[in-house]
Order: structure tokens, then sequence, then C-alpha cells
């Protein structure tokens, strides 16, 4: 074999071996992974959010509605606990582990609610300033935990197809070893519905 015809050897089989690698998913397995976690951190973060506005929301209220103790204690233990549970992005596969964030995040979201829909019958609070800002912050909150879990699903279905077909699906066992994701799924009855925050007066 001349010289020429061994250097192009050389070059070739490394490169016919990236290619065939490539077609295997080694970068597109982990970006998407990557793209996966990110979408979950955002869920984080919204839940977050609403976890700090609650501990205002509990105090406007205690000030003008304290017959309501065992709502907002129930609130107040509720939001303890979901802050308590939180996910490492390593365990976005383990389906035990997400079901119990789920799960608290889903308490949290009853207690709220049941909360709101108990100060309706204070009209002081419907034009309590303070609260007034609560309730557009808490329902915009709302509105974005809606979306992060919509996109941190969309993620993780487009992971997931990656890595059962093929060729992909090559890398995700032979190299990565690439376990599904868990997507984010209602734990209660209307726990995909944002709690209503409205404090309008019913027709009479």
């Amino acid at each position: 074999m001349s010289i020429f015809a061994t250097r192009t050897a050389r070059i070739a089989v490394p490169l016919a071996l990236t290619l065939a690698l490539a077609g295997c998913g080694v970068n597109t397995i982990p970006t998407k992974e990557e793209a996966a976690k990110a979408a979950w951190a955002q869920v984080e973060n919204q839940y977050q959010r609403r976890a700090d506005l609650i501990p205002n929301l509990v105090a406007t209220v205690q000030g003008a509605a304290k017959q309501e103790q065992a709502t907002l204690t129930a609130v107040i233990d509720a939001r303890a606990k979901a802050t308590q549970v939180t996910v490492d992005p390593t365990k976005l596969s383990d389906p035990a582990v997400m079901e119990q964030y789920q799960a608290a995040q889903g308490n949290l979201s009853s207690a709220l609610g049941r909360l709101l829909v108990s100060v309706e019958k204070y009209p002081e609070l419907k034009s309590n300033e303070g609260f007034l800002q609560l309730q557009s912050q808490l329902e915009g909150t709302e509105n974005r935990i809606t979306i992060a879990r919509q996109d941190y699903n969309t993620a993780v279905q487009d992971y997931n197809t990656t890595i059962r077909t093929f060729p992909d699906m090559i890398g995700a066992k032979v190299i990565y070893g690439s376990k599904p994701l868990q997507p984010f799924k209602a734990t209660t009855v209307n726990a995909e519905v944002a709690p209503k925050v409205s404090f309008d007066t019913p027709a009479k």
C-alpha cells in the first residue's frame, strides 16, 4: 500500500467512525436530554415563584379573614411540604420521585384553591390594593406554571422519541444507557387547571 493510500485510510477510518457515531445520536441524545433538564428547571422556578408569593397572600388574608384559620393553616402546611420536595435533574427518569413532587405541588394547588374560594365572602379583600396585586401575580404565575409544564413535556416527548427510534436508539442503549424521562402528569382532579383567581361578586 502506498504512503498516500495509508494516509488516506488513516483519515477516512476516523471520519467514517465519526459519521457513524453521529448517526447513532452521540450528539443528539445529550443535547435533547439537556434541553429537557433546562425545561424542568423552568418548571421548578415557576413553582418556587408561587411558593414565594404565598406567605404574603396568607398574611393579607389572615388580617381580614381570621376565621379562615383552618384553611390558611392547610395552605401553610402544603407549601412547607411542597418546598421540601425537589427533583434532582438526574432523577427525571424515576417515576416515584416525579410522582412525589407532583403530588406535593398538586396538594398545594388544592389548598390554595380552597383558600381563594373561601375569601370570596370578604368584600374588604376585594378592595385591598395589596391583595389585588397578589391576585394578579398569582394568576400570572399559575399561567407560567402551565406553560413551563407544557414546554417540559414537549422536550421530554422529543427526547423519549429520539432514544426509542433508529438509529439514535443504538447510541442511547450502547453508549449512554438512556432511560425515558417522566412527563409531568396531573395527580389530582383538575390539577392541570390553574386555580381560578377571581373575586367578582356573583350575580344575584
